[in-house]
C-alpha cells in the first residue's frame, strides 16, 4: 500500500475512486475508511475532502462508474438483437456474469454496499440504462407473442436479473464449481431456459 505523500494527483477524484476498487475488492463495502483509500492513492488523509464529503459518497462515485460500464458491456453484448433475439437475450445474461468476474469491486459497489439509487439521481440514471438494455431484450424477444398476451417485458427482465444475481452470488465467487457441478454460464443459461419455456415465450 502506498504511504501517504503531499496532494500531486492530475485527477484524484479518480485516484481515489481506483483505490476503493481496490478496496473494496480486498474487503468489502465496509471494510475501510475514506483515510485508508487516501492512503491507498498516495495523498494525505484531507485531500479526499476536496471531491467526497466521505467513503459513502466515494462508493457512490464507484457505483456510478461501474453502472456506466455495465451498460456498456450489456449493450454490445445485446448487439441490437442480433443474430436472433433468443441468443441476444442469452448474452445479455452472460455479460452480465462476465462483468461480476472481471469486474468485482464494482460489482460490489453496485449491487452489495448499500447504496441507494433513490438518493441519487445520476446513479439511478445509469442503472435504468443498464436495466433497460435487459428490458429491451426481453421485449424483442416476445415481439411474436400477442400484446395481450405476453407477459410484461419488465417482469421477465427483472427476473432474469434476480436470477443473474443469484447465480454470482451462490455459485460464480470464491472457487468457480465449489457449489455446484456446473458453471455459472450453463446454471443460469439452463434457469434462464427453463424459465421462457415455462412462460411460452420459447418453445421446447
Amino acid at each position: 500500500m502506498n504511504k501517504s505523500k503531499p496532494y500531486h494527483h492530475g485527477n484524484l477524484r479518480q485516484a481515489l475512486v481506483d483505490a476503493t476498487l481496490e478496496l473494496i475488492t480486498e474487503r468489502g463495502p465496509q471494510g475501510f475508511t475514506l483515510a485508508e483509500a487516501a492512503r491507498q492513492a498516495g495523498v494525505s488523509a484531507a485531500a479526499p475532502y476536496r471531491h467526497f464529503k466521505g467513503r459513502d459518497e466515494l462508493i457512490r462515485e464507484t457505483a456510478r462508474q461501474g453502472y456506466l460500464l455495465f451498460g456498456d458491456l450489456l449493450e454490445h453484448a445485446y448487439n441490437g438483437g442480433k443474430p436472433t433475439p433468443l441468443s441476444a437475450f442469452s448474452k445479455v445474461g452472460r455479460a452480465y456474469l462476465a462483468f461480476a468476474k472481471r469486474y468485482p469491486g464494482y460489482y460490489i459497489a453496485m449491487f452489495e454496499s448499500g447504496v441507494s439509487l433513490s438518493g441519487c439521481s445520476d446513479l439511478a440514471l445509469v442503472s435504468e440504462r443498464a436495466m433497460g438494455v435487459m428490458t429491451l431484450a426481453a421485449e424483442t424477444l416476445m415481439a411474436h407473442i400477442p400484446a395481450g398476451q405476453r407477459p410484461p417485458a419488465v417482469m421477465v427482465s427483472h427476473h432474469i436479473w434476480a436470477m443473474s444475481h443469484g447465480v454470482v452470488e451462490l455459485f460464480a465467487r470464491g472457487t468457480p464449481g465449489g457449489r455446484a457441478a456446473f458453471s455459472p454460464e450453463d446454471l443460469l443459461e439452463s434457469g434462464t431456459g427453463i424459465y421462457l419455456r415455462g412462460l411460452g415465450i420459447v418453445g421446447e
